[in-house]
């Protein structure tokens, strides 16, 4: 709201007020006013969840100093939502397509972890919201993001292609916007596409549309998005529940999704950039750059909430903040066309994702063939392992942050191995 608030000042030529065309000055601003949020009405929220009796029920798991976090408030998530929505309305552009979509990602899924929580501490239920409306909600949110890629004009890439194989159309386009010289050869050309980023990989891009090669005439293009949207559907679903899994110690989920979220910034920035991004050889996305605010909102929000969910916490994030951390992760890596990055940026929801799978699946296979059940690892997930293993709770979550450092740098240096 304050950019257009400043834009209108700038057209008064008030002096100043034209930082706000500058995405850096407002990303700046974006992180500074979410760290103040949060920890300016953190402690509040705290409080006031404490009053309300907003405790954490502690199951019994066997573990060393489990039953120091009874009591502790949780649906903490209320605190990084606000850190989060408060500055992006208030320094981004919101006829953003980008930003909206962010918007919405942020409040479906916090209020659906909100509801979660709700039926958990209030309604005394703890099995909390019934899985089928979380899978359904997380599965409403992906078909809204893949529709709105196939719908929306706005939501385009640039790309560089050879002036011969354009269409007539195209050419139109390209001669209305400017002349092309007789000798010019390739030229920029925004289209909408089903085009991602791969990493490993030479030329660094993939397009859904191999994936129905053996389909042919018109119906291919209609297919190819509806594959598209499949893959959003699962990567939303898997990123949600690993951040939610990764949720078990203090300081670990917030910690990580940090680090995350600067790694995204970066690649937000690189790809809004043409001059980056045709030196990096990656895909311009134009409008992309308004993400770069959402992500200082976001980074700002998880430090501030990690001032008082670290070791000892304070209070827990609950469904509220895990569930929406990481489909918010998961929309804005597909937003920017990085979602195949997420195995690596993401690795740590992953392995915390695939221990559960495999423990209780070994479980189970196990049980039917010797009429008893083994497990893979001493407690699954995987920071429950450590536990087990007698390493203390600040050792694990550090070394876990240490990973995903690493694992953020990897998926940045991506962008130049082919």
């Amino acid at each position: 709201m304050l950019y257009y608030l400043f834009r209108y000042l700038d057209s008064l030529d008030i002096p100043g007020s034209g930082m706000f065309a500058y995405i850096s000055f407002r990303s700046a601003a974006a992180v500074i006013t979410s760290l103040l949020i949060s920890l300016l009405i953190g402690k509040k929220i705290i409080l006031f969840l404490q009053r309300k009796q907003v405790g954490e029920v502690v199951r019994d798991l066997g573990l060393e100093g489990q039953y120091r976090k009874e009591g502790t408030p949780s649906m903490g998530g209320i605190i990084i939502l606000a850190s989060i929505i408060i500055p992006v309305l208030l320094f981004a552009r919101l006829d953003n397509i980008y930003i909206i979509l962010m918007l919405i990602t942020t409040i479906w899924l916090g209020f659906m972890g909100f509801l979660d929580d709700y039926i958990k501490i209030f309604k005394k239920n703890k099995a909390g919201l019934a899985g089928k409306f979380k899978i359904a909600g997380q599965v409403g949110l992906g078909f809204l993001v893949g529709v709105v890629f196939f719908f929306s004009d706005d939501v385009m890439i640039v790309e560089r292609v050879s002036y011969s194989t354009l269409s007539l159309r195209e050419r139109v386009e390209i001669v209305e916007n400017g002349p092309v010289a007789a000798s010019q050869d390739e030229v920029n050309i925004e289209r909408k596409s089903t085009k991602t980023t791969i990493p490993f990989v030479k030329n660094n891009e993939f397009d859904y549309r191999w994936l129905v090669s053996f389909v042919k005439g018109p119906a291919r293009q209609p297919l190819t998005w509806i594959v598209f949207v499949v893959v959003v559907i699962f990567i939303v679903t898997a990123v949600s529940n690993g951040a939610n899994l990764t949720d078990g110690l203090d300081g670990l989920a917030t910690g990580v999704s940090a680090i995350i979220g600067a790694a995204l910034g970066v690649l937000a920035y690189v790809s809004s950039n043409i001059i980056y991004a045709r030196y990096l050889n990656i895909m311009y996305i134009p409008g992309s750059g308004e993400l770069v605010i959402f992500a200082s909102a976001f980074i700002g929000a998880t430090i501030g909430f990690l001032w008082y969910n670290s070791y000892p916490a304070q209070v827990f994030m609950g469904d509220t903040g895990s569930l929406s951390l990481g489909g918010i992760i998961a929309v804005f890596a597909i937003v920017i066309r990085k979602e195949l990055l997420i195995p690596v940026l993401c690795g740590i929801f992953l392995v915390e994702n695939l221990s559960v799978v495999l423990q209780v699946a070994w479980f189970k296979r196990t049980k039917r063939k010797y009429g008893e059940g083994r497990r893979i690892f001493l407690m699954a997930p995987l920071h429950h392992h450590y536990q087990k293993k007698g390493y203390s709770e600040p050792k694990i979550v550090t070394r876990f942050w240490i990973v995903a450092i690493i694992l953020a740098v990897l998926s940045i240096v991506t962008l130049k191995i082919r």
